[in-house]
């Protein structure tokens, strides 16, 4: 049975390069994920995109003197070029600053207008003097009422992960002008009511949400189960954002929490107009439609309340209204990729750059690295050390010499071709039923996200190869029974061909080299390409992914004997000390 999978991404700030944290919490699984969906011949609908109008942007468009649709479009660009160079198959990766965003967005709003979701009132906001500005919630930074860290953000604390006001911070400082000469104003904004939500969503995360995280449930049900959600601000005084569809605030903005999320669902949209079929988002999206369709949100552990509590009270308060939107099936969400005891963080400077690696490192070996440590559970520190034995001792030293060392001697000693087989002993049988069990065990952790996990059984059934060739030693049988040599090899072989697909979500490009080497033609995966699209509101970059031309199945297929082998590569790099330090120099 075909299944439609939506799979959303957390939407990045178009600030800067982005860092191998970001890659090794939020968008690295996704890929993984969706590529295992779609080899089990699954509608998977990969979306995110840039968040055009977080206050980070904006502050770096002051930083560098240009307009935030400059600095969109610049680290916009930046950021497609790396999702290509990682190979991170996004149906669509678009921005919030587009028409079709807008548009979804005042849907929403208007209808939760309507059925009293949203109110006006007036709050009190940190004010710049010195600038003449409110203070919206990243424009400012101080110490965090709950743990005390003094570079706490005016929203959310990066390092208990707790929401604040930012009225609450201690020592208030501006980020326009650095001033703290600073005082608290009163100005009139529109309220989404949570606690309307509150028993709604208490009801939902209660009802078979086992499969969520520990941490992602817990902390939901905890916040839920207080009882105490009230009306948050949504709309700023901002002059960069989306517009507010009611007249008489010209001035104020949609703020970015309530519109990025929203994505989602735009994002979808804008997927099914390209495809030249504007309805066709409805079949992860709408209820009536297909009601049992799955949405995946990866996440990091700072977005969890965005996804867990406000998006999905946004869609129970749309619905009541007469909508009929699906509600997310399970947040993945990932801990902290740390850089020296301290989170990576674009806006701090804390930045190991994605396109910066891929100049001097083969992708799969960051995608495997990156894989290997991922911080599911918890948060994980990042080491160059531990990057370099990564990749020599495991992926080098396993699956990539189980790879060379048989496919190198296969194509010498027999001709170019794959051998044809004796009969199998007990041995060679009980390999290749490991192997092939590992459709089962792989995709059960695939399934499951539980990604670092797939990894670490792909890594044991290779080491099963090596284990099997080190006790057949083919190359010495060769001259003393070359019958007995040849079935070695093409079991080995055969065992490759099966490990390859369980490899492939993680390893993309090194399994496709594998395929051609063992003479497949075709491609296990689609194509990525960008192009610019227009809109009312202007121009704007667009990644996607065709899966149309796409052979790669999640199945056991069998590896002819005779078929030729293609050309043999090397399929991964050893990094010595030396060579180490002269990539990471360059970076």
């Amino acid at each position: 049975m075909t299944d439609h999978i939506l799979v959303g991404v957390s939407w990045p700030y178009p600030n800067g390069e982005k860092h191998i944290g970001q890659i090794a919490g939020s968008y690295l699984p996704p890929d993984t994920f969706s590529r295992y969906q779609r080899m089990l011949g699954h509608k998977v609908l990969m979306v995110s995109g840039s968040d055009s109008h977080g206050t980070p942007l904006t502050i770096k468009a002051e930083e560098e003197g240009a307009t935030p649709i400059e600095i969109v479009n610049s680290y916009h660009g930046l950021f497609i070029e790396g999702c290509i160079g990682m190979g991170l198959t996004f149906d669509l990766f678009t921005h919030t600053d587009t028409q079709n965003h807008w548009d979804t967005t005042h849907e929403l709003f208007q209808r939760h207008v309507e059925q009293g979701y949203i109110y006006k009132e007036t709050q009190q906001q940190l004010y710049d003097i010195d600038a003449g500005l409110f203070l919206t919630d990243r424009y400012v930074e101080g110490t965090c009422p709950f743990c005390g860290y003094a570079e706490a953000r005016g929203d959310q604390c990066d390092n208990c992960g707790q929401l604040i006001d930012a009225i609450q911070l201690g020592e208030p400082r501006s980020k326009i002008s650095a001033s703290t000469n600073i005082d608290i104003r009163d100005t009139e904004q529109f309220f989404f009511d949570l606690g309307k939500v509150n028993e709604d969503l208490l009801d939902w995360v209660l009802d078979e949400k086992d499969h969520w995280r520990a941490n992602v449930l817990n902390f939901t049900k905890s916040q839920l189960e207080l009882r105490e959600l009230r009306g948050r601000a949504i709309t700023r005084d901002i002059s960069w954002g989306v517009s507010i569809p009611v007249e008489g605030f010209d001035t104020k903005r949609i703020y970015v929490w309530y519109e990025a999320v929203i994505g989602y669902l735009s994002a979808a949209k804008e997927w099914a107009q390209l495809q030249g079929d504007p309805q066709a988002w409805r079949q992860w999206w709408d209820a009536e439609v297909n009601p049992d369709a799955r949405i995946y949100n990866f996440i990091g552990k700072d977005n969890i309340p965005f996804h867990t509590i406000f998006w999905p009270g946004m869609i129970i308060a749309y619905n009541k209204g007469g909508g009929h939107l699906n509600l997310p099936t399970d947040l993945p969400a990932s801990e902290y990729l740390n850089l020296n005891g301290e989170q990576f963080s674009t806006s701090r400077g804390r930045v190991i750059g994605i396109n910066s690696v891929l100049k001097q490192f083969q992708p799969d070996a960051w995608r495997y690295a990156l894989t290997a440590v991922a911080p599911e559970t918890n948060d994980v520190e990042f080491t160059w050390t531990d990057f370099q034995q990564r990749v020599n001792n495991e992926l080098v030293a396993n699956w990539g010499n189980a790879v060379n060392r048989v496919i190198g001697f296969a194509n010498k000693r027999f001709e170019g071709v794959v051998p044809t087989p004796g009969t199998l002993d007990d041995t060679d049988a009980t390999l290749l039923a490991d192997v092939k069990a590992g459709f089962t065990s792989v995709g059960e952790l695939y399934e499951a996200a539980k990604l670092k996990a797939a990894l670490v059984e792909c890594r044991r059934l290779s080491q099963r190869v090596n284990q099997y060739l080190n006790e057949k030693e083919p190359w010495k049988a060769i001259k003393a029974d070359p019958e007995q040599a040849a079935t070695s090899v093409w079991v080995a072989l055969q065992a490759i061909e099966w490990l390859k697909t369980l490899w492939s979500p993680i390893l993309p490009f090194s399994s496709q080299s594998i395929h051609e080497m063992l003479g497949f033609g075709g491609t296990l995966f689609g194509t990525q390409s960008s192009q610019m699209v227009t809109d009312a509101r202007g121009e704007h970059q667009v990644l996607q992914y065709n899966h149309s031309n796409a052979i790669g199945v999640w199945e056991a297929t069998d590896l002819p004997s005779g078929q030729a082998f293609g050309d043999i590569q090397p399929l991964f790099e050893k990094l010595d000390n030396e060579e180490l330090e002269r990539r990471v120099a360059a970076i």
